[in-house]
């Protein structure tokens, strides 16, 4: 399930398109047969393989990075949830560099990762929660297994979104830092981000679902951060690919700095741009409905009245409908499984969740859902 391959370039970027696009096109040419295997011992031995240890320059690039003496007198109490993954020694040695008190779960080094997903969201976090409320912290940093993207639960034990986590950070630079520049994010992540951008004199520029992409416009704009619904995001400066012990590091000081909780930040947004609710459905089909599904969202003459006024509506990958306001609706095809992807964000929940019940119900797809479908 999780074969293939992921390659990064010079900077810690994903590939290009262009770069990625070129390989494919050398891969289609070679013949299995003429493909040759060569053992990791041989390789070391021809130097042909090249180990390195980064370890104690990424760390020290991090702490350069950050506030560590406000973070020292703040004296944070932290859960740290590597997921069984590879969190767990350097996040671990931030925060106790940085004199935060640090408790550890599920920290046993596990190729299986504990028998679950190591993805950090509200369906996986459920002991990190208990955690916190239990022994009275400030907050639980869960990781996924490569420690790319986070997963947070404030000091009341609840999970913050992936969307409330990049846009404080983002409003933390710009208010607290006084740093200057635009984000990027993909078209399946929140609208706040704009609305802070605007707020600042700044752009949010929209891209395609796929990292590669907002690495790709964030190096074309020298963009301040840029992120995603799914919890990854990377800020200028730093690597330009996907980093959650950067993000967590910041995250911290960001508390350390200001010297409110979480939920007084968020809070401090909300008054601030007024609220954001997005309501995501990942519904499994049979392979042989796609094509029906693709034409139903062709016929736009033909969608259900949603009750907003349409704006604009957008093929940039998949469909996205903008509504007046803050609202718009997503439609699009996972890359990696075989699920149609439906976000939508309005300014209460029952309106995003009316906006994903209606398109979903247009569609007439099967009922069968993932655990995040509502």
């Amino acid at each position: 399930d999780y074969n293939g391959v992921k390659l990064f370039t010079k900077g810690g970027r994903d590939a290009k398109e262009e770069v990625t696009t070129f390989l494919e096109s050398l891969i289609a040419k070679v013949e299995p047969a003429s493909i040759q295997s060569l053992s990791f011992e041989e390789g070391i031995k021809q130097n042909r393989i090249e180990l390195i240890d980064p370890f104690n320059d990424y760390i020290d690039t991090i702490l350069s990075m950050i506030n560590t003496e406000a973070i020292r007198k703040r004296k944070l109490r932290i859960v740290l949830d590597p997921m069984y993954g590879v969190a767990k020694t350097s996040l671990q040695t931030i925060l106790v560099t940085t004199r935060c008190e640090v408790m550890v779960i599920h920290d046993r080094h596990d190729t299986l990762f504990g028998g679950r997903l190591p993805s950090p969201s509200t369906h996986t976090l459920h002991r990190l929660s208990n955690t916190v409320v239990e022994n009275g912290f400030d907050l639980g940093i869960g990781t996924d297994g490569d420690a790319d993207r986070i997963g947070i639960i404030n000091e009341r034990g609840e999970f913050i979104s992936p969307n409330q986590i990049l846009a404080l950070l983002y409003y933390y630079l710009l208010r607290y830092k006084g740093w200057r520049g635009g984000v990027v994010r993909n078209l399946s992540t929140t609208h706040l981000l704009d609305a802070i951008a605007h707020d600042f004199g700044e752009e949010c520029y929209e891209v395609p679902v796929g990292f590669k992409y907002i690495s790709a416009k964030m190096e074309e704009k020298n963009a301040l951060i840029g992120g995603e619904s799914s919890g990854g995001l990377t800020i200028r400066g730093h690597i330009a690919g996907k980093d959650g012990i950067f993000a967590a590091s910041l995250l911290i000081e960001a508390l350390s700095v200001t010297g409110k909780s979480l939920s007084q930040l968020l809070t401090e947004i909300q008054t601030k741009y007024g609220a954001y609710y997005m309501v995501e459905k990942n519904i499994s089909f049979p392979p042989g409905q796609k094509k029906t599904i693709l034409e139903k969202m062709a016929d736009q003459s033909k969608f259900p009245a949603f009750g907003l006024p349409v704006k604009r509506l957008s093929t940039l990958d998949g469909l996205k409908i903008y509504f007046e306001n803050k609202g718009w609706l997503s439609i699009r095809f996972s890359g990696t499984e075989p699920l149609l992807r439906i976000y939508a964000e309005a300014d209460e929940e029952s309106t995003a969740t009316m906006l994903c019940n209606k398109m979903a119900a247009h569609l007439e797809i099967s009922p069968g859902c993932s655990p995040d479908c509502d």
